[in-house]
């Protein structure tokens, strides 16, 4: 293109930035070098020419060159001999329908807007952006503006000698950082992998965006050469994006289109008074029973009200934490699928294959920072503002499962690895299943002594269901018969009710959208009045039956409840429904099979009040043993029975302790009615 059109596109923008962005051009021009760049809406600028605005998309190198020139024209005096050096960035493109995996060759060096979620980024680098060469036998200084296509000189103009030195100290240098960006989650079809490209940035864009993010960018579809002696051979060229703007998506689901017409769907779905049980019933339809299990994933698809902070500013948790425990076979793989079928944003990850960095986030070398280190960001932090199921939980290494504990509690996830030290959103709701400890429950135990998960993490889940596999012939029979009518196809009349999976996944991200419930005082009294009463059954036995950390995971599982109704106020209906869950829950995990009681401690240390107490006896039977042996070389069971029932043990408790002592083999009957400890016990 000629000389002369640049300068009349020159001319275009001197008059834009003069009518419709004098103000943003002095708000540069005031805050610079601070601010470096003007942003300009392309929507504004296509209202003011469409012509050029078109003209942006497929030839956007001179067009922004001109926009640049055209700013330039203002050049200020700033203080201390600063130069001005602005950049000219556009943003709000239409980016509605294009995907990452439609930028195909028709878009090379074509102007490009599309929105993902970012996976990884490079340490800040510098580039060369003016050159300046020395002839190391004349003496004779070059310069160069560098650009994609430039190829460093080796012979002076001068002297024509190939004797040209690059002399850094004045040449001119930009911050660049390179960064992978893939699909977002919620806008993947089923099944397809998410689709990837590299980005480049530069200048005040640094360092501006960080892994997991959600972003929308505009930039030049660039194509870089093979690095494959076989791509060189063949011709093959890779993509990346030069990017000339990066914003910020704040917003979780607002790729989920939901059109007017979806909106009256939801609306009218939402004023039917069952609209509570048609949504439990449409999660995972094909798995019978188990009506607790679907209502506490209701719950957690909904998630409490967002952007609470106590006093002090700290963030309140919004998001439920469920874990399934359960015998081989009871379908709670299922459920985790069901799950992922209806989050709006979601990733399904197994135990058997996913490490702690795969979970959380992690620091690699990789080929993007030229053999540097870089932040790649794992499910967790990929998926926030949504969930991840995690399959096989049990299976995850103890190490791995404790990058976790930050992530659930704080939904933050800090790295302090390979010289970077960073903290990362991690706003997830984590639906995790799991295997008993031994491989199948044992009925006559705690069933809280049986989770093979330590007891920090456990606190974490805000419900915890053991799926347990009881032999009763008339559910039996129920359940073999719902299984074989699907099979058979005769599954009409267990349709009624059900609700459409889009339909539930944009009513689902409707409610997290827009609606923010919030507790009035007749909710708020119920949960105190429960929380109250278990602590005073507690003071009587002992037992500690739930501890102030339920109280907000009750508050959250109310708030879901009110989201399932499209209502902005918790009622007592919504109390009430939370309160029955977690009670069902509590009955189920935290009851001391001994005493009938409930006691948290069953779930936090393994060990109910019970079962501590007997500890407590054994090790005083044990102590007065060895005590005794010091003075003789065999003691009396009758002697070591008077002594413990001096310190408070009744003397059957006594007598049932000495012969479980003889059976592990902690001590041994030297002779009859005569005691020993074990060598290495005394």
């Amino acid at each position: 293109m000629a000389e002369e059109d640049l300068s009349s596109l020159i001319s275009i923008f001197s008059d834009f930035f003069k009518t419709t962005y004098n103000e943003k051009v002095n708000e540069l021009l005031v805050s610079y070098p601070e601010k470096k760049s003007l942003f300009i809406d392309y929507r504004d600028f296509e209202r003011f020419d469409p012509e050029l605005a078109d003209r942006l998309i497929k030839e956007p190198e001179r067009v922004i060159k001109a926009a640049t020139e055209a700013l330039l024209e203002k050049k200020p005096a700033l203080p201390g001999g600063i130069a001005f050096k602005p950049n000219v960035r556009f943003f709000n493109l239409p980016s509605d329908t294009k995907l990452i995996e439609h930028l195909t060759s028709t878009d090379i060096d074509h102007l490009v807007a599309f929105k993902g979620v970012i996976t990884k980024r490079t340490e800040v680098m510098h580039k060369i952006k003016k050159a300046v060469y020395r002839c190391e036998l004349c003496d004779n200084e070059e310069s160069y503006i560098v650009t994609r296509d430039f190829k460093p000189p080796r012979k002076c103009s001068n002297c024509k000698k190939l004797a040209l030195v690059p002399v850094e100290s004045k040449s001119e240098f930009v911050d660049i950082q390179r960064a992978e960006i893939q699909e977002l989650l919620e806008r993947v079809r089923g099944g397809a992998p998410a689709a990837r490209v590299e980005l480049l940035v530069e200048d005040d864009l640094v360092n501006s965006f960080a892994p997991g993010e959600n972003v929308e960018i505009v930039g030049i579809m660039r194509i870089k050469k093979p690095l494959k002696e076989r791509q060189k051979q063949e011709l093959v060229f890779a993509k990346y994006i030069e990017v000339n703007s990066i914003t910020s998506m704040k917003k979780d689901f607002e790729e989920i289109e939901i059109t007017k017409e979806d909106e009256k769907r939801i609306l009218e779905l939402a004023a039917n008074p069952r609209v509570t049980e048609y949504i439990t019933k449409s999660i995972a339809p094909g798995i019978y029973g188990h009506e607790e299990v679907k209502k506490a994933l209701c719950l957690q698809l909904f998630g409490g009200t967002p952007g609470k902070t106590m006093r002090g500013g700290a963030p309140i948790r919004d998001d439920i934490h469920i874990l399934l425990i359960g015998d081989p076979g009871i379908a709670k793989s299922r459920f985790l699928n069901s799950v992922d079928e209806l989050a709006p944003k979601s990733i399904y990850v197994s135990g058997k294959t996913v490490s702690g960095a795969g979970l959380t986030i992690t620091a690699e070398k990789d080929e993007l920072g030229e053999g540097g280190w870089t932040l790649k960001a794992g499910a967790v932090v990929l998926a926030s503002g949504g969930i991840v199921e995690i399959d096989e939980f049990d299976k995850i290494n103890e190490e791995d499962r404790a990058a976790l504990h930050e992530a659930m509690e704080t939904q933050t996830i800090s790295v302090a690895k390979a010289g970077i030290v960073a903290k990362f959103r991690a706003k997830t709701s984590i639906l995790a299943a799991a295997n008993p400890k031994y491989g199948r429950f044992d009925q006559t135990k705690n069933l809280g002594e049986q989770f093979d998960i330590p007891q920090t993490l456990l606190s974490r889940f805000d419900l915890i269901f053991p799926i347990v596999d009881v032999l009763d012939e008339e559910k039996d029979s129920k359940l073999a018969e719902h299984i074989l009518s699907n099979h058979r196809g005769e599954f009409k009349e267990d349709e009624e009710g059900l609700i459409d999976k889009e339909l539930l996944k944009k009513y689902i991200s409707y409610a997290r959208r827009k609606i923010r419930p919030i507790l009035i005082k007749e909710a708020s009294d119920k949960i105190k009045e429960f929380y109250v009463n278990l602590r005073m059954k507690s003071k009587d036995s002992g037992a500690v039956a739930i501890t102030p950390r339920y109280i907000e995971g009750l508050v959250r599982l109310a708030e879901a409840h009110a989201k399932m109704r499209l209502s902005n106020i918790v009622s007592l209906e919504d109390a009430e429904a939370a309160i029955n869950l977690l009670d069902y829950v509590m009955k189920q995990v935290m009851v001391d099979k001994e005493t009938g009681l409930l006691d948290i401690d069953t779930l936090a240390t393994g060990k109910p009040k019970s079962v501590r107490e007997r500890l407590q006896k054994y090790d005083t039977v044990l102590d007065i043993i060895r005590e005794l042996n010091k003075q003789e070389e065999v003691v009396s069971i009758e002697t070591v029975i008077k002594e413990a029932v001096k310190a408070g043990i009744d003397e059957l408790t006594a007598e049932r302790i000495i012969k479980d002592l003889l059976q592990r083999g902690e001590v041994y009957e030297k002779e009859q009615g005569y005691i020993k400890l074990v060598r290495g016990k005394e």
